[in-house]
Formats: structure tokens, C-alpha cells, sequence
């Protein structure tokens, strides 16, 4: 069984990126931790961070398609995230990407069974680094396979 110590982020596709930072900063009052180039930007409140990442693909309102990139659960060490990952690959679960070393702690990424991007990772206690060599700063969606795996059929999310 894992440790799960909380969801500490929620990451949303945009379609403008600065239309949203007004909305959630100027609106909302969510504080900015930071930026990673110019399509992601991190929101804080407390120890929950709110992501903000620029679509690849624009939405609509009225299409009420799923905007929501990745949500993320915290472990309590990187040990315990390469357990994590141990433990899930063990149960048949796929693996979108292989712990690494991220700005925030230690990272990976699966799909639960409707496709929905999922991340496990622990947060160094001095939280975010803001440059370090050997970080992974790769989006997720980046890793995402083009279809899904074979051995099981995705149903749609309409």
C-alpha cells in the first residue's frame, strides 16, 4: 500500500495563458510561484499549487471538453516514489513515464483506466528549486503515447 500524503496540484489546459493568469491572480488571489518558460505557470495557495498550461489544441466552452491536464498525489520521499511506481507497474498499471528527478522532488506518471494523467511525486521540504542541472522540466503530456494501450479498450469521454 502507498503513503499518500495529499493532492498537492491540479494543472489545467488554457487557451490564453495570461487571460487565465489575470483570472485566478487578479481575481481569485491565488499568488504566482512561478513560470517555466512562456506556456506554464505555477499558482500558489499555501502548499496547493494550481498549474496553468497552454493548450496545444484551443477548446471551447461550449464543446465542454475535459481541460484538465494531470492531477497529482504526494508521497512523503523519493524512496517512496520509486516504490510507487514499483507497486503500480506490479498491478498492471502503465506507466506514461519513469520516476525522475524533477524542480519539485522526484516524479512519474501513469493513465487510470479512463486515460486521465495521474503523478506521484514527493516535495523537497525547501519546495521548488528554481534551476538545477538534471532536473527533468518536460511536460507530461509530452511523454503521453498517441493512442492508448492495446490490451484495453479506451472508452470516450463524451
Amino acid at each position: 500500500m502507498m503513503k499518500l500524503t495529499g493532492i498537492n496540484q491540479i494543472t489545467l489546459r488554457v487557451n490564453d495563458l495570461r487571460e487565465a493568469e489575470a483570472f485566478y491572480i487578479d481575481i481569485l488571489g491565488l499568488g504566482l510561484d512561478h513560470r517555466v518558460g512562456a506556456n506554464i505557470t505555477y499558482l500558489r495557495i499555501n502548499s496547493d499549487l494550481l498549474v496553468l498550461v497552454k493548450a496545444e489544441t484551443p477548446g471551447t466552452r461550449e464543446a465542454r471538453d475535459i481541460r484538465v491536464d494531470h492531477f497529482g498525489f504526494r508521497l512523503p520521499s523519493n524512496h517512496e516514489v520509486d516504490d510507487a511506481a514499483a507497486y503500480l507497474e506490479s498491478k498492471g498499471v502503465h506507466l506514461v513515464t519513469r520516476p525522475s528527478n524533477r524542480r519539485e522532488g522526484r516524479a512519474f506518471f501513469v493513465m487510470d483506466p479512463d486515460g486521465n494523467l495521474v503523478e506521484f511525486y514527493s516535495m523537497r521540504d525547501s519546495g521548488i528549486e528554481k534551476g538545477h542541472e538534471g532536473i527533468d522540466t518536460s511536460s507530461p503530456s509530452a511523454s503521453l503515447p498517441l493512442s492508448a494501450p492495446e490490451d484495453k479498450p479506451r472508452r470516450s469521454r463524451k
